[in-house]
């Protein structure tokens, strides 16, 4: 079932992307007959046709941006109501899917981050390679844009945000040469941003990295709350799941992997053994989910050779197996 409404349209080159370790993705999640599974960032589909095409399953693909639902629309032939296309945010799945009449769900994947494809679209704002409208919102009907950002914070925060999200270590060099420059001309566009930054950032032999790049993936985390918005699929995902349901996450740098990581760690924690001083343990401190694998899933070798993007994924799988207890179930 796809939604009615006419998207904004724009050229999506799919035939360049390429879908992530994705069959190490289907074989995580391993969809089955009759399943439902949720695909959190649809992007260019390929996870979502993948997991159509390994099972007769349904599956509910959720994606902040309403552009590529025109993509979906072309393949309602092909699973008619075995897609549901939804614009959202992954992180409200719990609503989706009540509002669908679906009590739980089978698997969840989800890929983290910006796909290649918003990548390469220059009105977006996401890349320095590119010039265009210093944007970065996944969502562009709602939201501050990254211009609204850069030109609103005040040096300490924005410092603070950079060195954050972007792990710069530049950042109160980069955050004083945003102020200056905003005085005399408020940024509008990712070129005057990336150009800022490199008159006080040098690429050294040791970074091959563009002194750009650090910069704009914090501003795109904070545009999108994208740290927030994993946290609350994580949550989400442990109440709306069926036992042994799979939820699979690819992350693309430490900082969304180390919530991953923790999170599974802390729910697959085995319970305490009782003792004379607590001859009882608390339902809550009963693991919920089952680690798939202790380290996170990388791509080999021929898949770094055609995709330069999948060198930085990790692919974290855990199952669930038992429903969590939450403390206000116990008063």
């Amino acid at each position: 079932m796809i939604p009615s409404e006419t998207a904004q349209h724009i050229e999506l080159n799919t035939d360049k992307h390429i879908p992530v370790l994705i069959n190490e993705v289907i074989e995580a999640l391993s969809p089955q007959d009759n399943g439902v599974y949720i695909d959190g960032t649809f992007g260019a589909g390929g996870y979502t046709r993948k997991i159509l095409d390994t099972a007769n399953c349904r599956v509910i693909a959720i994606d902040r941006d309403k552009t590529v639902f025109d993509l979906a629309k072309s393949w309602a032939s092909i699973y008619g109501d075995r897609l549901h296309m939804v614009h959202g945010s992954f992180s409200d799945i719990a609503d989706h899917i009540q509002s669908l009449g679906i009590p739980k769900i089978d698997g969840i994947v989800i890929d983290i981050g910006v796909s290649s494809m918003q990548i390469d679209q220059p009105e977006r704002g996401f890349s320095f390679r590119f010039d265009g409208p210093l944007d970065m919102r996944m969502n562009q009907s709602s939201g501050q844009t990254a211009a609204d950002l850069v030109n609103s914070m005040d040096e300490k925060e924005l410092a603070d945000l950079i060195y954050l999200y972007g792990e710069e270590r530049h950042s109160r060099r980069i955050a004083a040469e945003i102020v200056r420059t905003r005085a005399v001309q408020p940024f509008s566009t990712t070129k005057e941003l990336a150009d800022a930054i490199r008159r006080v950032v040098y690429v050294s032999h040791k970074d091959k990295l563009d002194p750009a790049t650090r910069t704009f993936q914090a501003l795109r985390i904070a545009v999108n709350d994208e740290l927030g918005e994993l946290e609350r699929l994580l949550s989400s995902a442990e109440d709306i799941l069926n036992l042994n349901g799979r939820l699979v996450v690819v992350t693309f740098h430490s900082l969304e992997d180390r919530i991953v990581k923790n999170f599974f760690n802390e729910r697959s924690k085995p319970a305490p053994t009782p003792s004379r001083y607590m001859p009882i343990l608390p339902d809550t401190q009963v693991p919920t989910f089952r680690m798939i694998s202790k380290k996170p899933i990388t791509a080999g070798d021929k898949e770094l050779s055609l995709n330069p993007r999948s060198r930085s994924a990790k692919l974290r799988v855990a199952e669930k197996i038992s429903e969590p207890m939450h403390a206000e179930d116990q008063r």
